[in-house]
């Protein structure tokens, strides 16, 4: 069983401490520890957070392999201080049957960069027409717990009722992509000044609004939870307020760009800010840090978005929609929640590994850093400042759009239930 010595990391952001981990799991958290044998990993004021989890992830396999593979993206999560990610259904066939997420998850298992739990599809083939075998992918060896036709909405409401009282039986989560179909036809960008100015198609944001506040109400009627993915808008964040208040069971999540970027960047016409839901105003940004900072917003998830330079490299209307951001997503959020004073790193935890954890059942993630809990963490050198650069990148697309900007913090080891899968910034 091999040893690792952590000495000197603040814990959480707290005073500096040492974490002794021996095999899987932490045997010791204190001051001037030495264990005999043990490698010794030198902090020097890190700081160690339990390993991060994101609820939302494209991995693009089977069937889109040009853009990622389940071995490229989980080592791209693994770069970013990730220790689990959900892998959503969009793939090539459909994640809408238990052979299919049960291929996911052995990939992930055979890979071991991070841990890797399948979404399955809430309808078959994402056509919004017929539920998926729910209860199937469930059984599975995949375990399924949450459910989403990301990339689609699930816009008819019966569909949705059906699919939030199948998944109450087992304690599953349907997760939304709030955007209902008629009122974003053509759309290209964030319906506004900038669209108009633009001649863009514009996307409205109550083509959001609309479908959270529908689903919020048939989650209360049904009593299951729903889980809002990459809400973007200061109409959505007062909705899920209001719903909470109600006792609902609703939880939701907030992407990082569209916690630091907005719909001006769009101007330049670079189809790398192209992404859905579409960036918005500068006043949908700050609602968002400050929905995120009171929890309203429960957690961070980065959306990761994969795809090929063809895909991204033509004119604007042509070009896929989305960014890449496992291994981005601390960094922003150091940027725009804890140097702006609205976090702190204990709570940045509980919104990247804590609470996507619970959400989605993520058993052995999101854990206290303490004794006899598993050697899932990463270990973030806050003061580094650096631009970026994704030549460096491990996922296979580059398709960032913080190429050359600065940002802070960097991601120096991550280890997955006691195994190095980072060390010093290089995978292992």
């Amino acid at each position: 069983m091999s040893k690792t010595l952590i000495r000197g990391a603040k814990v959480l952001g707290g005073a500096p401490q040492d974490v002794l981990i021996d095999g899987q799991t932490i045997a010791e958290v204190g001051t001037g520890l030495s264990a005999e044998g043990a490698e010794v990993v030198e902090a020097d004021g890190k700081v160690l957070l339990p390993g991060l989890v994101d609820l939302h992830t494209h991995l693009r396999e089977p069937g889109r392999e040009d853009s990622e593979t389940v071995l490229t993206g989980t080592r791209a999560a693994a770069s970013g201080g990730y220790t689990a990610v959900f892998a959503m259904a969009n793939t090539f066939p459909v994640a809408d049957t238990a052979g299919v997420v049960e291929q996911v998850y052995r990939l992930g298992q055979q890979h071991g960069y991070c841990d890797v739990q399948p979404i399955g599809a809430v309808t078959i083939g994402l056509e919004g027409r017929k539920l998926a075998e729910l209860g199937a992918m469930h059984e599975s060896a995949a375990g399924v717990t949450v459910f989403s036709d990301d990339g689609k909405c699930v816009d008819d409401a019966v569909i949705m009722r059906r699919a939030l009282e199948y998944v109450k039986a087992f304690g599953g989560v349907v997760a939304q992509h709030a955007q209902e179909p008629r009122l974003t036809e053509g759309a290209q960008m964030n319906e506004g000044v900038v669209s108009a100015e633009l001649g863009l198609g514009g996307w409205p944001a109550v083509a959001e609004e609309s479908i959270i506040a529908r689903d919020v109400l048939l989650a209360e009627h049904v009593g299951s939870r729903v889980h809002i993915c990459h809400l973007s808008t200061a109409g959505s964040v007062e909705i899920v307020r209001w719903a909470k208040s109600r006792g609902i069971q609703v939880t939701a999540e907030v992407t990082p760009h569209h916690l630091l970027l907005t719909d001006e960047l769009v101007r330049s016409y670079d189809p790398v800010y192209k992404v859905n839901p579409p960036l918005r105003t500068e006043r949908d940004v700050l609602a968002l840090r400050e929905a995120l900072a009171d929890g309203t917003i429960d957690i961070v998830a980065t959306d990761h978005a994969p795809h090929p330079h063809e895909d991204k490299d033509c004119e604007w209307a042509a070009a896929a929609m989305g960014m890449v951001g496992l291994e981005t997503a601390l960094s922003v959020v150091q940027e725009t929640m804890v140097e702006t004073g609205l976090l702190d790193w204990a709570q940045v935890a509980d919104r990247m590994s804590v609470k996507p954890a619970e959400i989605g059942r993520a058993t052995g993630h999101g854990r206290p850093v303490s004794a006899g809990e598993p050697a899932n963490l990463t270990l973030v050198d806050t003061a580094y400042r650096g631009a970026v650069d994704p030549a460096g990148f491990a996922s296979r697309s580059r398709n960032t759009p913080y190429e050359g900007r600065e940002l802070p913090g960097r991601v120096t080891h991550t280890w997955l239930r006691g195994k190095a899968t980072l060390v010093d910034g290089k995978l292992t």
